[in-house]
């Protein structure tokens, strides 16, 4: 018999959200992990907030929004909570009931900086690495360290002399954020102007010593490679056990030529004050191999199983200065490690462990380039994304 379609509807319903879930959900075992580490946060989540005044969104409701956007790959905030709005996948995960009205897409935009202030995001990326830590799924022993470059969200038209960079912030300053002037014609007085004209930097030296952008001061012109272009970017750096691949340090800092090796030490430091383990081995490719960060690890316990930056061994033929042999004898015990020790042909091999997080963070979260100014912004973003991914991860192992 055909099946006719109601002319009317009723006006209640009554709508389970457990019900509509189905039992093996992927988010089902997330989100237990994630109510549990949130509920351990009430004490820095009250920190955060004034007693008295109006309630806002609740931060563990940001945090899994933020997480949201990471594990489905939405591309802005204004579609995450369109998203809210029509999937009951994303309320549920909320712990929002169908009826409950939406927040303003600029509930981020008021809470960003104090989520910053409070170190939030950071907070729950430690607290789910050190879950991971505790379940026995990391190795505790041996890691692996990169770097990668994340593009700003300035344009490389907005890389401007010092001279101009500070008029234009004097500008919006004394204008109230806004240049008034974009709508004025090349004399001054009035008509059309685009407002992105196309600019010729043929034979124009730039460096960030003369220059800096208008759009997002803090990042660099850099490139990591030859024959690679030169952009604007900040670069972001990961520790990562080598066994199971989860993510145990994270970071971002200032695109320079010495950022890897510094915050790769940061990041090992930093896994042995937080979490209370001494990494054993670290790989790392070539763009490590320097005889400072190379004693550096070793003074610190850790075998550096780094990829020798030239075939040849390390000194050429002339002998080191007396200052530079410390270095050069920690670059010549690195090379026979690449020719005796097997655990470095192991640690060469699960280095590629490292790249894989990145591959997931810049493809399937979309943050190879920047949506928001300021390192601590995009930051704050990396720390929720590197938590979803160990989360993805974590809920795999147990599986398993």
């Amino acid at each position: 018999m055909r099946g006719r379609v109601a002319s009317s509807s009723p006006m209640f319903f009554a709508i389970d959200l457990e019900e509509r879930i189905r039992p093996d959900h992927p988010l089902r075992p997330i989100r237990r992990i994630v109510d549990r580490i949130l509920g351990d946060m009430t004490a820095d989540f009250d920190a955060a907030y004034a007693d008295v005044g109006r309630p806002g969104v609740p931060p563990e409701r940001l945090l899994k929004l933020m997480l949201l956007q990471a594990l489905y790959g939405v591309s802005s905030e204004a579609k995450l909570f369109d998203r809210l709005d029509t999937d009951l996948v994303f309320r549920w995960f909320c712990g929002m009931d169908p009826a409950e009205p939406v927040p303003a897409a600029t509930a981020f935009t008021h809470n960003r900086d104090r989520l910053i202030k409070h170190k939030l995001a950071e907070k729950f990326f430690t607290a789910v690495t050190k879950l991971a830590i505790d379940t026995g799924k990391v190795s505790t022993e041996h890691f692996s360290v990169d770097g990668t470059l994340i593009e700003s969200h300035g344009s490389i038209k907005s890389f401007v002399p010092n001279a101009t960079a500070d008029a234009a912030q004097a500008r919006k300053q004394h204008c109230g954020g806004d240049d008034q002037d974009h709508d004025k014609g090349p004399g001054g007085t009035g008509g059309f102007k685009s407002r992105n004209p196309e600019q010729d930097f043929h034979g124009q030296k730039r460096s960030n010593a003369t220059h800096r952008s208008v759009t997002d001061p803090e990042a660099k012109l850099y490139r990591k490679g030859d024959g690679q272009p030169a952009k604007l970017s900040h670069m972001g750096h990961l520790l990562v056990d080598n066994r199971s691949g989860i993510i145990v340090g994270m970071k971002l800092s200032e695109a320079n030529g010495f950022a890897e090796r510094e915050t790769a030490l940061e990041l090992v430091d930093t896994l042995k004050t937080t979490h209370g383990i001494s990494a054993r081995t670290v790989g790392a490719d070539a763009g490590y191999d320097a005889g400072a960060f190379l004693r550096e690890l070793e003074d610190r316990g850790a075998t550096p199983h780094v990829a020798p930056s030239r075939e040849r061994r390390p000194g050429g033929r002339r002998g080191p200065k007396k200052a530079d042999r410390p270095k050069l004898a920690a670059r010549l015990r690195n090379f026979r490690r690449k020719l005796r020790d097997r655990g470095y042909a192991i640690s060469q091999r699960k280095r590629k462990k490292v790249e894989e997080p990145f591959g997931w963070l810049k493809s399937h979260a979309l943050l190879s380039k920047a949506r928001l100014v300021g390192r601590e912004r995009i930051q704050q973003q990396w720390h929720i994304a590197a938590a979803g991914l160990t989360l993805v991860r974590l809920r795999n192992l147990m599986a398993a």
